[in-house]
């Protein structure tokens, strides 16, 4: 609901939150990307306060070796 720069900027925060808790649990950081996609990738398109919810989200990758 703010401008793209702020959802950019609170997404990566968000991630980055969850980095921060994923360094003091043991994983080297050279394991770790974090990318703010703000409202670039949403999973849910309604605009209501559930699917805004929905959106709040970090989603963890694991790439294929």
């Amino acid at each position: 609901r703010g401008t793209r720069e702020y959802n950019i900027a609170l997404s990566e925060r968000r991630a980055n939150g969850v980095k921060n808790i994923l360094l003091l649990q043991g994983v080297s950081e050279n394991q770790l990307e974090v990318v703010g996609y703000g409202e670039e990738k949403p999973v849910a398109l309604v605009h209501d306060e559930q699917s805004w919810q929905l959106n709040r989200r970090v989603e963890l990758v694991y790439p294929a070796n």
